[in-house]
């Protein structure tokens, strides 16, 4: 057991006994979406993944540990507080040294996951490559670290503000595979579409498990993306989102926005843009991460030897 890690005894039950246990970020709550509607999203994703067979485990880092697995009261506190760090991997060791609360990225909840052994992880949409990267060099650690820790990550793609294509383009440098669930195309966070193909594609969790196993026995270490469309019925037109993300783009620049502040920005100008549908189909997305995230851990846990 690591010293810095503290393991909800819920999750610590599932894992002893090989169950399904599925890791969540606390970025979103913190960073993601104004209260209260982070707080009801971030219990109603926990439900989902339990409706579908599976023990959720929601990451944050307080008191000096890597917390897997949260109370009702600890969510509370994350969705209400605004002191709270937004945590990348190069953060980790200052917060946790310095007792402060932080809300973990997707690089930084993997991390914690495979340090708890948890192999599943639900996000919404991955960090990437930022447009205007080859001036920026702003690449996200999200994409390094999948290429080095052996978690699973269900999103509905890759953020629509960043560049799809190269972000694609240095997936596949890393040697990440790149799943999307149930069609050909690549999907881009609120709308089921990118204009790319999806390098590879399956179409049951049964499928996706098998492919997390044959990965992992070979000896390959890192990340498999399972990229999952958003519902139809809650997609933003690509055309009119990139409009939004354009204008945004804009703002961010004469704003001097920089760092990790960028896609907090960015997300929030959309969804002030969009009279909240962007965040609407946000929360769809991330509930429905949370279903295809449950039913593959369920069945990642059902082929362990």
């Amino acid at each position: 057991m690591n010293q810095f890690l503290e393991i909800h005894p819920e999750v610590g039950e599932a894992l002893a006994a090989g169950n399904a246990v599925v890791s969540l970020e606390s970025t979103i709550i913190s960073h993601g979406m104004p209260y209260p509607k982070n707080i009801e999203t971030a219990l109603a994703v926990e439900q989902v993944v339990r409706e579908n067979g599976a023990v959720p485990a929601t990451i944050a880092i307080f008191n000096g540990k890597c917390h897997v697995g949260l109370t009702k009261e600890q969510l509370e506190y994350f969705g209400k507080a605004d002191d709270v760090w937004k945590v990348s991997l190069r953060d980790m060791p200052y917060v946790i040294s310095q007792n402060l609360y932080g809300a973990t990225t997707v690089a930084a909840t993997m991390r914690i996951a495979a340090m708890a052994g948890i192999k599943v992880f639900v996000t919404g949409g991955i960090g990437g490559v930022h447009r205007e990267a080859e001036r920026t060099m702003d690449i996200s650690a999200d994409l390094t670290e999948m290429a080095q820790t052996s978690v699973a990550i269900v999103s509905a793609g890759v953020k629509s503000i960043l560049d799809i294509g190269l972000t694609l383009e240095y997936l596949e440098t890393l040697g990440i595979p790149v799943v999307t669930y149930g069609q050909d195309e690549f999907p881009s966070f609120y709308t089921r579409k990118s204009g790319f193909a999806s390098p590879l594609r399956l179409d049951n969790a049964n499928e996706i498990a098998a492919l997390l196993d044959a990965k992992w026995k070979l000896g390959l270490n890192g990340a498999v993306l399972i990229a999952n469309p958003v519902p139809e019925e809650y997609e933003i037109d690509a055309a009119e989102m990139e409009v939004h993300i354009l204008q945004a783009l804009n703002a961010a620049r004469d704003a001097n926005v920089a760092g990790k502040k960028v896609t907090p920005f960015l997300l929030q100008y959309i969804a002030d843009h969009t009279k909240g549908e962007s965040l609407e189909a946000n929360i769809a997305l991330i509930k429905h991460n949370a279903k295809v995230g449950a039913e593959v851990a369920v069945s990642f846990a059902s082929l362990k030897d």
